[in-house]
């Protein structure tokens, strides 16, 4: 059976190298982004591109999304010349992003209507890993259209989940980010805190690290906050964003959440100045200097 066509749209860090994944394992891509210069790197490996969306969902079998926020999904599904004006009966869309859970579900039900499948597929781990075909894949969706594209996703990720219907996949990144990130404001004001008490930062990791508070989000705060080593790879400003997120949800869900709101105002904070590209560990910066 041969391949199915792939067209991609969104060629940042992870799904530049998801696509050169895919191209390794002898798929043929269709791909656009506004960044010219990495549409041109998968272009001189073999790729296709073209002007619109629309134009790359009539050209491809499974339509795979990178992108980094729900209002530019909605958009490029429902522009005059977006996907949902292309798809043919039978393709897949796939929304590797992190998006509104909420958001996911209006856009699978419109799809449906043409009779096009989506999964939720949000990812885990690095670019990396995305290069080697080793990311962790959060899936979800009807089961018939997740084993029609579980062979490709299969290609790209180690871990394969299939999480149950359609918007799952979205609202376990969302908790699992709500998770992450409030640890490592945590950490990193308690390394702050410890700063201006006088406690030496390294002595307060090696008491914190023989405990149950241990984890890899406390050795990525301790290395910028210690070692000034910044590692994490993901940008306050996401963070700000998958918090507003989830934020968003707990709100659709009827509840609240008061962790996440504080969490979400020093995330917002340290966006405001201007450290918004900086590593989230970085956000110790903004507590070290914060005053009443």
């Amino acid at each position: 059976m041969s391949k199915p066509t792939i067209g991609f749209i969104g060629l940042g860090l992870m799904g530049g190298n998801m696509v050169e994944n895919l191209q390794n394992k002898g798929y043929e891509l269709v791909v656009m982004d506004l960044n010219k210069e990495s549409v041109a790197k998968c272009v001189e490996r073999g790729a296709k591109t073209v002007a619109t969306a629309k134009e790359l969902a009539a050209a491809a079998d499974i339509v795979m999304l990178c992108l980094t926020t729900s209002t530019i999904v909605e958009k490029v599904v429902y522009a005059e010349d977006g996907l949902l004006a292309g798809f043919k009966a039978g393709s897949v869309l796939i929304d590797f992003g992190t998006s509104i859970p909420s958001s996911t579900k209006k856009i699978g039900a419109d799809l449906a209507e043409k009779g096009v499948g989506m999964i939720d597929a949000p990812l885990g781990r690095t670019p990396a890993h995305a290069k080697d075909g080793l990311l962790n894949i959060m899936a979800a969706g009807d089961l018939e259209t997740f084993n029609k594209v579980k062979p490709v996703l299969a290609e790209q990720g180690e871990n394969v989940f299939h999480l149950g219907e359609l918007g799952a996949g979205h609202t376990t990144k969302l908790i699992n980010n709500f998770m992450g990130m409030t640890t490592v404001c945590a950490m990193s004001q308690a390394f702050a805190v410890a700063d201006r008490a006088g406690v030496d930062r390294q002595q307060l990791f090696d008491i914190m690290s023989t405990g149950p508070s241990n984890s890899p989000f406390m050795q990525f705060c301790k290395n910028y906050a210690v070692d000034n080593v910044s590692d994490l790879g993901f940008s306050i400003a996401n963070a700000n964003k998958d918090l507003g997120y989830f934020l968003q949800m707990v709100s659709d869900l009827g509840t609240e959440s008061k962790i996440a709101e504080g969490s979400s105002a020093n995330l917002q904070a340290a966006f405001d100045a201007g450290m918004g590209q900086g590593n989230v560990p970085e956000i110790f910066d903004y507590f070290k200097t914060l005053d009443k």
